[in-house]
């Protein structure tokens, strides 16, 4: 078997087979894999009791061919420069398949923030603004939350910029509704996630309200594809959070957990269900499996053990680059996570725009708009995948990589 790859080389590896792929030239491959521009920075942050901790800040601005530069900021522990740099990468593709005026970049904090007061999480959040701003503005780069970060992070943001730059709501997305977010925004990557999960479902002959559904993370994600995929029929059997999993194979009452855990309880509070091992919800006898938390989730050891027939990625690379081959070769469909969780980056453009226009939409036009854009990336890479025989990964990648040559070569980046 192969040795699996980091994020950042399976990443590269998925451009590579689109480039021959495409038959592009080799002038062409380093344009599409080398960050236009990257940033590392030093965050020096008082604490509550008084000391300073110095915090390691990164921005990789992967590519701005087909817009401003668009990725959310990370705050984890394992966030580092090769990290923030693959992410970024798979922005790019993911707005270009999502076919909204964006590049790609993401950035990232190394800090556990969960150690972390308020205080201390406002002050490092500002630190981090003013050592980057001169590299983002509402039509340079946009940032939005990630894991680890939220609605009041980007407030932050937005107050810390705006003190140099002036009231700049569009400068990130994902912004509280009282300062210019977008309704629908938090809900919108799992939403997408739900709608091209649902999609799959039908193509595999099936109908929602038929499919048993697992989902690993009950986050912002996790928890808005539960509650779409619990719309639409389908029966959720099982969730997790990062407190434990439970499992009901009648089903979950979706909406009696969502308040439970808004509330500030965690799924292992709802009373009608059984406890699970987090590990055994990815190898569930279910129809449809979204891992929506963070990545590596499915690996080379438990990929032979996951028994649902479809996979859509709701976070960012759950599926490493071996344990995908494995699910390959099992006659699994996996939605990769450029198209299964692009939902949020498209409900980030909706806001951006917005902002722009001074004009707020209803929560109704920003789901019709969402899932007619999410149907659209669905159809052109199934379109692909049928068209070349390859899986959707693979479709997605020639499709997003091809859009992006094409106007990197209509710029005169390359000739």
């Amino acid at each position: 078997m192969a040795q699996d790859s980091s994020m950042l080389d399976g990443t590269i590896a998925s451009i590579d087979t689109a480039v021959r792929s495409l038959g592009l030239e080799d002038d062409m491959r380093e344009t599409l894999v080398v960050p236009w521009r990257e940033i590392q920075v030093g965050l020096p942050v008082q604490m509550d009791d008084g000391n300073v901790r110095v915090f390691r800040g990164y921005r990789s601005q992967h590519n701005a061919a087909r817009g401003p530069y668009k990725g959310g900021i990370r705050y984890h522990p394992n966030a580092d420069l090769d990290h923030t740099r693959a992410l970024g990468m798979l922005m790019t593709w993911k707005t270009a398949l999502a076919d909204v005026p964006f590049g790609g970049a993401k950035g990232g904090v190394s800090v556990n923030p969960r150690e972390l007061s308020t205080g201390e999480l406002n002050r490092l959040t500002r630190r981090y603004t003013m050592s980057i701003h001169h590299v983002i503005g509402v039509n340079r780069d946009i940032p939005a939350p990630d894991l680890g970060t939220s609605a009041q992070t980007m407030a932050w943001i937005m107050d810390a910029y705006g003190s140099i730059h002036g009231h700049t709501p569009g400068i990130v997305t994902g912004k509280p509704i009282e300062l210019g977010g977008s309704l629908g925004r938090a809900e919108a990557p799992g939403r997408g996630a739900a709608v091209v999960g649902c999609r799959a479902i039908v193509d595999s002959g099936s109908t929602p309200d038929q499919c048993t559904v697992a989902v690993q993370g009950f986050g912002a994600v996790g928890a808005a594809a539960a509650q779409t995929m619990f719309d639409n029929g389908a029966k959720v059997i099982a969730v997790s959070d990062v407190d434990g999993a439970i499992i009901n194979t009648s089903g979950l009452d979706i909406p009696a957990l969502l308040r439970i855990v808004l509330d500030g309880g965690s799924v292992s509070d709802y009373a009608d269900a059984d406890p699970l091992d987090n590990v055994d919800l990815l190898t569930l006898d279910c129809d449809l499996l979204i891992p929506a938390a963070i990545e590596d989730v499915i690996t080379p050891e438990n990929a032979p053990d996951v028994r649902a027939s479809i996979i859509v990625e709701g976070a960012n690379r759950p599926v490493t680059s071996v344990a995908d081959e494995i699910l390959a070769d099992a006659g699994k469909n996996v939605i990769p996570d450029i198209l299964a969780n692009a939902g949020g980056v498209i409900a980030s453009y909706f806001e951006w725009a917005q902002n722009i226009q001074v004009f707020n939409w209803e929560l109704e036009r920003v789901n019709r708009e969402l899932d007619k854009k999410m149907h659209e990336a669905y159809d052109v890479t199934k379109a692909q995948a049928d068209r070349n025989g390859g899986s959707m990964r693979k479709a997605a990648f020639d499709v997003a990589v091809s859009r992006v040559a094409e106007t990197v070569k209509i710029r005169g980046y390359v000739g």
